[in-house]
């Protein structure tokens, strides 16, 4: 059992998955202890308390539980208005929300990992955004703005993580057959997103967790800063 641990690509690390209780963050998680990683999860980084106190506590959680530092923190937590509506037609609370979920959720994780990963070899920071922010489609405004400032927030990020090791990545899926994907739209409209797309489908989980999986291990040491788009050729 010991050799068999041994040849799994990530096999002792501590991982972190936000979102983990559903859609691409739970197979992320999924994946991510097929090769190796020992999983801490949580359903999202929401709600009215001190967020900041969770974010602390979920990590403080890990190192107790595995007796190790944390090597990979994935953010996949995230919200979309089922409403889809335009800007004009988008509430301040809604904006708010979908920013406090999507982009502070996403740095307070960032923050908390910036201070908490392994260094030297193999931390990994990934964190999910959407080719919206490239497919640029009416209804989606405050959800494509939340997860372009992420996006660029990454950016730095990876510079500031000079000398640590530690990398910083996006990954940007496409429509993927999910529940939040799924509430709001009709069948016509599902139809019609699958036929914008080359595969001429909507996507799967299993067409992004490899990637994930790949920029946990060794084999993503080089790659770093980057969005990668992961959406069939929709955008």
């Amino acid at each position: 059992m010991a050799a068999q641990s041994q040849l799994l690509p990530i096999a002792g690390r501590v991982a972190i998955v936000t979102g983990s209780s559903r859609g691409i963050g739970r197979a992320i998680a999924i994946y991510l202890a097929e090769l190796g990683a020992r999983i801490n999860g949580l359903p999202a980084i929401t709600g009215n308390g001190p967020r900041a106190i969770v974010v602390k506590s979920l990590f403080d959680a890990a190192e107790r539980a595995f007796e190790s530092p944390v090597h990979i923190l994935v953010n996949s937590a995230g919200v979309l208005d089922p409403k889809y509506p335009s800007i004009a037609n988008t509430s301040v609370e809604d904006f708010d929300r979908t920013f406090s979920v999507n982009t502070k959720g996403a740095f307070l994780c960032s923050k908390e990992a910036d201070n908490r990963l392994k260094q030297g070899s193999g931390g990994r920071i990934i964190l999910l955004t959407s080719s919206m922010t490239r497919g640029l489609k009416p209804g989606f405004g405050a959800y494509a703005a939340s997860k372009a400032a992420v996006e660029t927030m990454v950016k730095i990020l990876a510079k500031e993580l000079k000398g640590t090791g530690i990398t910083a990545n996006c990954v940007a899926p496409g429509p993927i057959a999910t529940e939040m994907f799924f509430e709001g739209k009709s069948s016509e409209v599902v139809e019609k997103i699958a036929a914008e797309n080359p595969f001429g489908r909507v996507g799967e989980v299993k067409d992004v967790v490899p990637l994930v999986g790949f920029l946990a291990g060794d084999g993503g040491e080089w790659i770093n800063g980057q969005i990668i788009p992961v959406n069939g050729g929709y955008v």
